[in-house]
């Protein structure tokens, strides 16, 4: 009624309502994903690599420069629009959205925060127009552990270039990146307080990418592990300022897992995109199946379970953008609870598919192998928990 309108006008708006750009952002994403990803999908997990017209789609339809300023031919959008394009994407193929996430999340953001005018007008054009990035922190002996990296840059006599020697592993998009955005030590007697962020051509000599790790799901987007061999990299090439890429490291990552949840909350939608019609057309004993109470109750919890993983992505997406309120227990919250959601989601839409569920003709069997990294990759789930825990000690205190 009209005698409430001004107390509703005075309200915040849910999280999960989005602005115009964010709608029509997501709505570009869902179409392009749905007429031609969708296609596509399987064969790319069988040959387990992207195929060339996608990744060309991705830039061409603005999704690999979202938050990038227009000025360097980005969309200029934001945080939460970025998210949800992963989010679209992953419910259609997260081999892509993954991509896209690490691409949006971490080297564009990072080259926007920390790098020098020179390094923006160098790179953000070209991430946003024709250049896959990869984020480079990953060694054999540095995994939660990653400030105990072993690459080295060495500084030259006159301190105009660095020489990088030392390998990475399990590094996305490698096969495709025209750039890395590197974490080397320039310092190891000053322990973590030595590492510096690079961007290195991908082109440069010495840097030799391996070939790609045979994994069970994500199948299309490449891990590499990548060494370099006394690469040269100009001075004016560090991202930031020298010992920092630590704390740049710290702070992306803290972002990034809002990413990693919405690919996850996508993965989730795209289980039961997959198995809810199958439920209300397929008859046993005269019924459709999603009619009966005993699956009724199991959509019912795995959907509440996705609404809340929604909820807090998107709140943590607000309070990100929102400059001035820590996030990083609650991105590390909805990163370890969306791959939880998401992982449970793919088991039971199986097990409600029955037989056709466990074959490839659907894909849900594909979700159920792409989910499985979401509590390993860009943080485990125990270091969320630690995470998590430290935080709340810090505020019981």
């Amino acid at each position: 009624s009209s005698e409430h309108e001004p107390y509703l006008h005075q309200q915040h708006s849910p999280v999960t309502k989005f602005s115009e750009d964010e709608e029509m952002a997501r709505d570009a994403v869902r179409s392009w994903a749905n007429e031609e990803l969708r296609p596509v999908v399987r064969q790319m997990d069988e040959e387990a690599k992207h195929r060339p017209e996608i990744l060309n789609g991705l830039f061409e339809c603005g999704f690999m420069g979202m938050e990038i300023p227009e000025q360097y031919g980005g969309s200029g959008l934001n945080f939460t629009s970025a998210c949800l394009a992963v989010e679209e994407l992953a419910r259609v193929d997260p081999s892509v959205a993954i991509l896209v996430d690490i691409h949006n999340t971490l080297t564009n953001n990072a080259i926007r925060f920390w790098g020098s005018p020179t390094l923006q007008q160098k790179w953000l054009p070209r991430l946003s127009t024709d250049t896959i990035s990869s984020f480079a922190l990953s060694e054999a002996g540095s995994g939660s552990d990653a400030f105990a990296l072993q690459t080295r840059a060495e500084i030259s006599s006159d301190g105009s270039y660095y020489t990088i020697n030392g390998s990475k592993l399990w590094i996305s998009n490698s096969n495709e990146a025209g750039v890395f955005l590197l974490f080397a030590n320039v310092n190891p007697e000053n322990g973590y307080k030595g590492i510096t962020a690079f961007m290195v051509d991908a082109n440069t000599e010495g840097v030799m990418i391996g070939p790609p790790e045979n994994k069970l799901g994500l199948r299309a987007s490449s891990t590499c592990p990548i060494t370099f061999e006394n690469v040269k990299v100009d001075a004016s090439d560090i991202l930031g300022e020298v010992g920092m890429g630590y704390k740049y490291c710290i702070n992306i990552l803290n972002e990034g897992r809002i990413g990693i949840a919405a690919q996850q909350l996508g993965i989730a939608k795209g289980c039961l995109d997959a198995s809810m019609p199958y439920l209300l057309e397929r008859k046993q004993f005269g019924t459709p199946i999603g009619e009966f109470q005993g699956m009724e109750h199991q959509y019912a919890q795995i959907a509440t379970e996705i609404h809340a993983v929604e909820v807090m992505t998107y709140n943590a997406c607000r309070m990100k953008e929102a400059g001035n309120i820590p996030f990083v227990k609650e991105a590390s919250m909805c990163k370890l609870y969306a791959s939880q959601v998401a992982e449970r989601a793919a088991s039971k839409t199986i097990e409600w598919l029955g037989g056709i569920g466990f074959t490839k003709d659907l894909l849900v069997e594909k979700f159920y192998r792409d989910v499985k990294v979401g509590s390993i990759y860009e943080g485990t789930s125990n270091i969320q928990l630690q995470t998590i825990a430290k935080i709340m000690r810090e505020e019981y205190r």
